[in-house]
């Protein structure tokens, strides 16, 4: 089978333990997650590689995206009237405080270097 342009095995059907999670999900987390699923079953490791290659290098971007679309819903559901506890709950249970902190756009505290490391050169 041919998909992305990209020859898939046709071997490994994931079976239904492997798919708990994907079947779940609302159907775009779904499309998201079979993307990753058609790039394990490409054969070729060389043609793996690159494709993955690809991906992971527009990916910060993509992230970026994500993050500042949930940023915009989130901030929409609070002018509908929600607060930051039922946003939290909605969001997968996350804390109220949390919410609030993704409806500002501000992202999670990097942890600091550990003791016996050096910090990355700037």
């Amino acid at each position: 089978m041919t998909t992305l342009g990209f020859n898939l095995s046709v071997g490994h059907a994931l079976t239904s333990e492997e798919r708990v999670g994907v079947t779940n999900e609302p159907e775009e987390v779904r499309r998201l997650l079979e993307a990753i699923e058609a790039f394990e079953a490409i054969e070729d490791d060389t043609a793996c590689a690159v494709a993955v290659s690809k991906a992971l290098e527009a990916w910060p971007d993509h992230h970026s995206r994500l993050r500042e679309l949930r940023q915009r819903r989130v901030q929409a559901m609070k002018d509908q009237g929600k607060t930051w506890k039922e946003i939290g709950a909605t969001l997968g249970g996350i804390s109220a405080a949390r919410a609030q902190q993704i409806g500002a756009g501000l992202r999670g505290a990097k942890r600091p270097p550990k003791k016996d490391q050096e910090p990355p050169d700037e």
